[in-house]
């Protein structure tokens, strides 16, 4: 069964991003863990209530197969977040999946992850993206390697997809 850790901001992560693949990688058989800033109920932008296990900075890449950032407006906290970074390339480095959707991809530019990999975000981080090295494409879902991109809300379902498809999981 695949571990999957999926990082949401203690307020205004967007709903969506969250809920849409959090199901489709319950439904594959992943066992799913949602951590943020502290442990605690984090609620989102148009009021979901989702309960953080985990303080990102007690999470350890080794114990996952995939870490996922979720976007919203609450996501910039996690932006120069060196805790967020670490995890991210340690993930990367072990070979395992790497996804941010809306504008959480800025995490991964700016933590190094994105120079010269093609990666796509909400259309207000393409500056910053092109900015930290990404090459932009802009489309709804793009995978280059082991990390996975996504645009936003009404890309939530393929980017759950893509990360099941990407961990060996039926979706």
């Amino acid at each position: 069964m695949s571990k999957v850790l999926m990082v949401i901001a203690p307020t205004m992560y967007r709903d969506e991003e969250y809920a849409v693949p959090r199901e489709i990688l319950l439904k594959a058989g992943a066992d799913v863990v949602t951590a943020s800033t502290l442990p605690g109920i984090c609620t989102g932008k148009l009021g979901m209530k989702a309960e953080a296990t985990l303080a990102l900075d007690k999470a350890d890449a080794d114990d996952y197969d995939a870490i996922l950032f979720v976007g919203g407006a609450g996501a910039s906290v996690f932006f120069d977040d060196p805790a967020a970074h670490a995890l991210a390339k340690h993930a990367l480095d072990d070979m395992r999946v790497v996804g941010a959707i809306c504008v959480a991809p800025s995490i991964l530019a700016h933590a190094g992850l994105l120079e010269g990999k093609r990666a796509t975000a909400f259309p207000s981080q393409e500056h910053d993206m092109v900015q930290h090295g990404a090459i932009w494409t802009g489309d709804p879902v793009t995978v280059s390697g082991r990390i996975i991109t996504a645009n936003g809300p009404e890309a939530a379902h393929d980017f759950g997809t893509a990360v099941a498809q990407a961990l060996g999981m039926a979706s």
